[in-house]
């Protein structure tokens, strides 16, 4: 993979009228673009569509989460929209992730989400995943290849335990890295891009330090440039 192709531009914005420029800015300078659910919501499928003009494969992250044959329906329903990734939640079960799997068929990439980058310990203990993140992580992690899943989604601070315990099959896509300096936001668990590359992510995802710069296109550049071409 070359520098460009390891960063995703998230296009975290309410409607395509806003997100459009700033898409069109990045795409140059990443390897992918995000669809998140708040665009989605907002737009529907043809929002997909509109992204992938822009000569970027998209990456759907909607988390799906629900029973199996909702999941599968809703995943078969993804795969017509052009999406390249589609995310669910690792939480739901094997069962499900494995619908999800059936429902997108082979041309998408089912990517199980672990554990929200905005949850701590103290956060995962209220809501009854036990021991450290990295412990449940690595535990969902496995689950969800087991049932299927072509990558997995993690903290950069969990990365490279799923990197050991599961190889280099799975596709490992980091959100929640910061560049040098950047707020942390509501992320919990972070690092920097290149860190989280090193760790062995595969592509990281990045939103805010992307949209609030004075130059989107350029700050993309610059991230992109930093990062390893290769894990280590």
């Amino acid at each position: 993979m070359t520098h460009r192709d390891r960063l995703c531009a998230a296009l975290d914005f309410g409607s395509w009228s806003a997100a459009e420029p700033f898409a069109r800015a990045v795409a140059p300078e990443v390897g992918m673009l995000k669809v998140g659910l708040e665009l989605f919501v907002a737009e529907g499928p043809p929002v997909v569509r509109a992204a992938a003009a822009l000569g970027r494969p998209v990456f759907l992250d909607l988390k799906l989460h629900d029973i199996p044959n909702t999941v599968e329906g809703a995943a078969r329903s993804a795969a017509r929209s052009g999406a390249a990734l589609l995310t669910v939640h690792a939480g739901g079960g094997a069962d499900m992730v494995a619908a999800a799997v059936r429902g997108a068929g082979p041309g998408v990439r089912v990517l199980a989400v672990t554990v929200l980058t905005s949850l701590d310990a103290a956060a995962l203990d209220a809501i009854g995943l036990t021991g450290p993140p990295e412990a449940a992580v690595v535990r969902l992690a496995r689950m969800a290849v087991g049932a299927g899943a072509g990558g997995l989604v993690c903290s950069p601070l969990e990365v490279a335990a799923v990197r050991s315990a599961l190889g280099t099959g799975p596709l490992l896509v980091v959100p929640g890295v910061r560049p040098t300096g950047a707020p942390r936001g509501d992320q919990a668990r972070v690092a920097t891009p290149e860190e989280a590359v090193r760790w062995g992510a595969d592509l990281v995802v990045l939103g805010r330090p992307l949209r609030e710069a004075a130059d989107p296109a350029a700050a993309a550049r610059a991230v992109a440039r930093a990062l390893p071409s290769d894990p280590v």
